[in-house]
Order: structure tokens, then C-alpha cells, then sequence
């Protein structure tokens, strides 16, 4: 795939003299240059170093520990083999075929795919390194300015070597950083997105993995992170993205959040998608903040009656 000029090892934003905001010596740290943050948080991929790939939590024995007490809670892990082709349609990719500590351990012997979702929910380590990533972040922006937090999760991928992820995008803002091994990190810009496109996927009203056409995007939005352990990138919401993995095992963390304010602007993607089924050509979240909170307001309400009459006509044809 072609790579833009930013394709090289582009760590815009990432500081050598360390992180933005003071940290005790050994502390988990982002090392994020605080310049020119404001402009780019949520906007544009930007690169940046740190230490999470010191820490003991993420050694692979810890994490087939960890592993362990996933086996109460199959809702919070996904198990995936590698698709062939960035191109793959994500949710065609084989997935499902045992469960989370068996499939660790053949991590080195198998083409597989590990996600350990809110690892804080069953490890108090992963919820004081989550509170405090997240509490740099928030320093490096000057705080939530108003916004009020509604969903904040980590994840560790525990993915086989030479493996795909394919292309898809993520509603939620995102800071990913490589633990283990390497990684090819291939993320395009949200103004990649149609206003369309994302319409179609938010009137959902639903927090998941979606689908992107990878043969539609355009080049010229694509940064292509070689990333190595102590490397990271930022990832706004809305990013469509493919991962490689390199010639060995790799572990990578992440942690992303989502405000009432990143909601609201879903719910206006979504009245969107209506008015432009019926005719109308809505103006684009933010052209018109009076407007968007209206139609934020009604969907609020529709998403909800929307999804118990699906439920309601699932049952009935099931009946």
C-alpha cells in the first residue's frame, strides 16, 4: 500500500527530554511534547515514547496470570486468528475457537489474536496504571475543560507474529502504546471518514468495532508508525487503522475514553444520517453547536425506542 510522506518513523510531538508533566522516578510515564498537543489531540495521529515496556505487569507471564481470571468474564476478551489482508472484512476473520488462557499459550505456535479488554476491572495494577496515564493526559490538555467522562477502559493485544488486524476504526480517542516486539501501525487521519460513512455506523447507537472499506481510503491521510517497545501514538476517534505484527510475539496496551461531549457529536452523526435519508443535507457536527445539540437531544431519545422495537420485532419473528 502506497505510504504517505509521513510514513517514516514520524514522532511529531515526542519529547527526548521526558514527559510534559512530573513524574516520580520509575512511575509509568507518557513522554508526550506538550506543544502543540492542544492542536493535534483528536485531530491527527501523532507519535510519542514511553516506559510502560519496564513495568512487570506486562511480562508475558504476568499476563498469562492475568489470562487466568478472564475465564468468569467471556464478554471481556476476544480471541481472533490473523486475517489474510488488511482488506479483510473484520468481522469475517475466524474468532471464537477457545478461550483466552489456552489461546495465550499458543501464542508462539499459531497464527492468533488476544484481546484482553478492562484488564482494571480484574487486576488492581491495570487500574492505578490506567488512572494515572489517563491523569497525564488530562494534564497535557488542561483538564476535561467542562467534559464530563463517561467511559474510560484499557486493553492489552497479545498478538502471534506476522499477524494482520484489519482495517476498521474505533469510536472512542485512544492512546496506544508497544510493549513487546513490533509493529506496523498503519492509521489514517478522521478526515478520512465521509460525514456519510460515520452517519451510517453512529445511528446505531452502538460502541463497537466498524468496518472500513481500506480500498477507499485515501493515501494521503495514511501514517505508518514502525513501532518498537517505549513507542506509542496517539489515535483520535473516528481514525481508521490495520496492524502488522513483526517476526515475533507482540504485546501492546491501550487506553481509550469517551465524554459526553465525543457522545453528543455520535448523536448528531446519527439525526444526520436521517435527514439525509430524507432528503435534507444536514451540516456536519460543530458547523452549527445550536443545531447540534438539538439533534444530540432527539436522538437521545430515538436510539433507545429504536433498539427495543428491533428487539421487539427479533422476538416476534422468532415467536
Amino acid at each position: 500500500m502506497a505510504q504517505s510522506e509521513s510514513a517514516s518513523r514520524d514522532f511529531v510531538g515526542r519529547s527526548e527530554a521526558g514527559p510534559a508533566q512530573p513524574t516520580q522516578a520509575g512511575a509509568p510515564a507518557l513522554y508526550i511534547e506538550s506543544n502543540g498537543f492542544a492542536d493535534a489531540f483528536d485531530h491527527r495521529p501523532f507519535g510519542f515514547s514511553h516506559n510502560l515496556h519496564t513495568l512487570d505487569l506486562f511480562r508475558f507471564d504476568y499476563l498469562l496470570g492475568l489470562g487466568q481470571k478472564y475465564a468468569a468474564a467471556p464478554r471481556d476478551y476476544f480471541v481472533a486468528a490473523a486475517a489474510a489482508t488488511a482488506a479483510t472484512q473484520f468481522e469475517s476473520v475466524p474468532h471464537g475457537q477457545c478461550a483466552v488462557e489456552e489461546a495465550l499459550k499458543r501464542i508462539d505456535s499459531a497464527a492468533v489474536r488476544v484481546l484482553l479488554k478492562r484488564p482494571e476491572n480484574h487486576d488492581p495494577r491495570f487500574r492505578q496504571l490506567l488512572d494515572t496515564l489517563f491523569e497525564q493526559v488530562m494534564a497535557l490538555r488542561g483538564g476535561l475543560q467542562g467534559e464530563r467522562v463517561l467511559r474510560l477502559e484499557s486493553a492489552v493485544f497479545v498478538t502471534s507474529a506476522s499477524s494482520i488486524t484489519p482495517c476498521h476504526f474505533d469510536p472512542e480517542i485512544a492512546f496506544f502504546a508497544q510493549i513487546e516486539g513490533r509493529k506496523n501501525y498503519h492509521v489514517f487521519a478522521p478526515a478520512s471518514m465521509s460525514e456519510a460513512e460515520l452517519e451510517s455506523f453512529y445511528r446505531r447507537g452502538i460502541v463497537s468495532i466498524a468496518q472500513v472499506d481500506l480500498l477507499t481510503r485515501n493515501p494521503k491521510h495514511e501514517s505508518v508508525y514502525p513501532l518498537r517497545p517505549g513507542d506509542g501514538h496517539h489515535q483520535p476517534q473516528n481514525s481508521p487503522h490495520w496492524v502488522e505484527t513483526g517476526a515475533e510475539r507482540s504485546i501492546s496496551y491501550s487506553f481509550v475514553f469517551e465524554t459526553d461531549v465525543s457522545r453528543a457529536r455520535n448523536r448528531t452523526r446519527a439525526c444526520n444520517y436521517f435527514l439525509r435519508r430524507a432528503g435534507i443535507k444536514p451540516a456536519p457536527p460543530g458547523a452549527r453547536p445550536t443545531a447540534d445539540a438539538a439533534k444530540a437531544a432527539a436522538m437521545r431519545v430515538m436510539i433507545p425506542v429504536r433498539r427495543r422495537l428491533t428487539n421487539l420485532a427479533t422476538k416476534l419473528r422468532k415467536a
